[in-house]
């Protein structure tokens, strides 16, 4: 099996719930320095209403101010922006930064409801309108499964209906796609066992894990994906953010620096950084001024 691991960063995530607003240029410089750390996959920003995200009221500006100048990073760069609608598809387009449209699709109704305001059936049209604007734009399309380990809310949840949510987006041409676990729900077992049914139908399609963790429990999380296969992972420096629209109580995301060492002691194969300790020093920063709701 490919031991090859893809790291996706995730700023966006780790900051989109803090309640004081990041000046766009600290964002961007954050951003630079990720780049030049050696992070290829990075979920920078999100297309969405200001009034229900307005951390990310900036996401122009600051890709403004982002540019890979060298030009064998600018080929390797992704740059993923999360999108709910057509209208934010055109946004992330305009941008020429934006190299990857994400979408928040979900097994849970109560989720698209709190989300992004769509029914199930909604979702599902928005998702082919903005992979349709994707195509014409020559960018790539993820697919989140939000709350694929369960959910808070009593909504119905089974294996089968994500791996069945799963093949109808693989069905209608989506090739990227994580399994996120929105809350922080996952155990190890249930990471394996969903892990293990995804990619039994995935057909090729990219599956990842989108793991909200405390740090304590990471390890074996990050162990129990690897172990069934899950080669593509979303982290976050530190650790911090949070779906602000999920529950009260925000589970930060899988920390990158507990990831790296977990998968490091599986012999995976990892992408080449530099050392992260001013990174990681920079999140903190951040999180302490602006904000931390990590609990």
């Amino acid at each position: 099996m490919e031991d090859k691991i893809k790291l996706i960063e995730c700023p966006r995530d780790a900051w989109q719930g803090l309640p004081k607003p990041i000046p766009s240029e600290i964002k961007a410089d954050y951003l630079r320095t990720l780049i030049a750390a050696g992070f290829r996959h990075i979920d920078a920003a999100s297309f969405v209403s200001p009034a229900a995200v307005p951390q990310m009221a900036d996401s122009e500006e600051v890709l403004a101010f982002v540019d890979a100048a060298d030009v064998d990073v600018r080929d390797e760069l992704e740059i993923i922006g999360i999108v709910v609608n057509a209208k934010g598809a055109e946004r992330a387009i305009r941008t020429g930064k934006v190299t990857t449209l994400g979408f928040p699709y979900s097994v849970s109704p109560e989720f698209l409801k709190r989300n992004q305001r769509q029914t199930p059936e909604e979702s599902l049209d928005a998702l082919e309108t903005i992979g349709e604007a994707a195509y014409k734009a020559g960018l790539g399309v993820v697919a989140y499964i939000s709350m694929a380990f369960g959910n808070p809310y009593g909504d119905e949840w089974s294996e089968e209906e994500v791996a069945a949510a799963c093949e109808l987006l693989i069905d209608s041409g989506i090739e990227q796609i994580s399994l996120a676990d929105t809350v922080g729900l996952a155990e190890p077992e249930q990471i394996e066992s969903l892990a293990v049914a995804v990619l039994a139908v995935s057909g090729g399609a990219e599956i990842g894990m989108h793991l909200h963790s405390r740090r304590e429990g990471s390890a074996e999380k990050i162990a129990a994906a690897y172990g069934s296969g899950i080669r593509r992972f979303d982290v976050a420096l530190g650790g911090y953010g949070g779906c602000p629209f999920a529950q009260d109580a925000l589970v930060g995301n899988l920390a990158t620096e507990l990831a790296i060492e977990e998968l490091k002691r599986l012999g995976a194969k990892l992408p080449e950084l530099a050392p992260l300790d001013g990174l990681l020093t920079a999140s903190a920063e951040i999180a302490r001024r602006f904000g931390s709701p990590l609990q």
